[in-house]
């Protein structure tokens, strides 16, 4: 997606972190503005999250990666996304030079779709209004998102990251309007679910800004060689076999092919049970086939 757009631009900006229900009516009429004007729908965020950068918050979780958020944004039909670095010499540019040189300059802006809460420039110091009035300047105009669709995103965000942290996968899928996902590496592990024939697929997720939701055992499914692939994940430490770190482990059903060092993305459908730890491996072994049972009726349900 360009930094540098060759046609001129309908600009949303902001973190739209879950690219939810709430982000997705802003998204819509982005679109539309875009199809009536001519214009580029575009979407300018910024990585790291401020609060990384400014109050050096590194326990900040979000529910999406960059990449998944590209392809979110992309799916809505937003065509340029602009991930615009933030360093504290950026939190320093006036008002003035962030308008003229990101936005106009840049970022070809025509027409910009701000939250009515919006500030920018040193110390947060420009409102909506100055966003107006330098949109006479420049020959942009600026909508104004109302405080209740505002109010909106922030609820749903706030909702979306307290659901998956309590494990409420259901609560959190309908907030985002899709299934929440991780997407990582596939990792060689112990090898251990072999023996007991339950082969798990590790997934190792890079960015360690990403949500992980309470551990667990989850029905999940993936897109893997343009085949849907249903399974089971376990989030946990596999206290068992007095597991020490926190793996993310599934077994997909009727699916033996290797996928080391594939890149997947693997949805969470519906949270089954808490992790347990289990007197021996048969103990294990005997939960782990009600927990196929289970997960197999619910997706017969969920596959009509």
């Amino acid at each position: 997606m360009k930094t540098n757009p060759k046609q001129h631009t309908v600009l949303t900006i902001g973190t739209f972190d879950g690219v939810h229900i709430g982000h997705q009516k802003i998204i819509k009429r982005l679109v539309e503005v875009a199809n009536i004007k001519g214009l580029q729908p575009s979407l300018l965020t910024f990585f790291p999250h401020p609060r990384m950068v400014l109050q050096k918050d590194a326990n900040i979780k979000l529910i999406n990666t960059i990449s998944e958020k590209e392809q979110l944004l992309k799916h809505f039909g937003i065509t340029n996304l602009v991930v615009k670095k933030f360093t504290k010499e950026f939190s320093r540019l006036t008002a003035l030079d962030y308008v003229e040189n990101l936005l106009v300059n840049q970022l070809k802006s025509k027409y910009i779709i701000i939250g009515y809460d919006h500030h920018f420039g040193r110390n947060r110091n420009a409102n909506i209004n100055n966003l107006k009035q330098f949109g006479e300047d420049f020959n942009f105009e600026v909508e104004e998102i109302s405080m209740q669709d505002i109010n909106d995103v922030a609820i749903s965000s706030t909702k979306i990251r307290t659901a998956l942290n309590e494990g409420d996968i259901k609560t959190a899928n309908t907030y985002l309007g899709y299934n929440f996902m991780l997407t990582g590496t596939i990792v060689k592990g112990k090898g251990l679910g072999k023996t007991i024939q339950y082969p798990t697929a590790n997934l190792h997720i890079e960015e360690t800004y990403k949500l992980i939701p309470k551990q667990g055992v989850y029905v999940v499914k993936a897109l893997i060689d343009d085949t849907i692939q249903y399974g089971m994940m376990n989030i946990g430490n596999n206290p068992t076999v007095n597991g020490q770190s926190q793996t993310i482990e599934t077994h997909f059903f009727n699916f033996n092919n290797s996928l080391y060092d594939k890149n997947i993305s693997i949805q969470l459908l519906e949270r089954l049970r808490d992790e347990q730890k289990f007197d021996g491996l048969k103990q294990l072994t005997t939960q782990l086939d009600q927990d196929k049972t289970q997960a197999l009726q619910y997706i017969q349900d969920y596959a009509k």
